[in-house]
């Protein structure tokens, strides 16, 4: 099986933690195949908004919910 990864972001109530306060307008990046792609996308995108405390972009292991395992 891929190792699958989500790329996405959007704006947070508080950048310690991850509690998206507008969930219909998250910015989806996209979905890699391996965690080093994944990372690069993550990094673009997270600088980008760099200037924006309040916009945080994230990594989903989605191969961990699809096998929890």
């Amino acid at each position: 099986m891929s190792k699958l990864h989500l790329v996405f972001g959007g704006r947070v109530a508080d950048p310690q933690g991850v509690e998206f306060t507008d969930p219909a307008n998250l910015d989806v990046v996209g979905i890699f195949p391996d965690y080093k792609s994944a990372e690069t996308a993550w990094r673009a995108a997270a600088q980008r908004t760099v200037d924006d405390a309040t916009m945080k972009y994230v990594v989903v292991h989605l191969h961990r919910l699809l096998q929890p395992d």
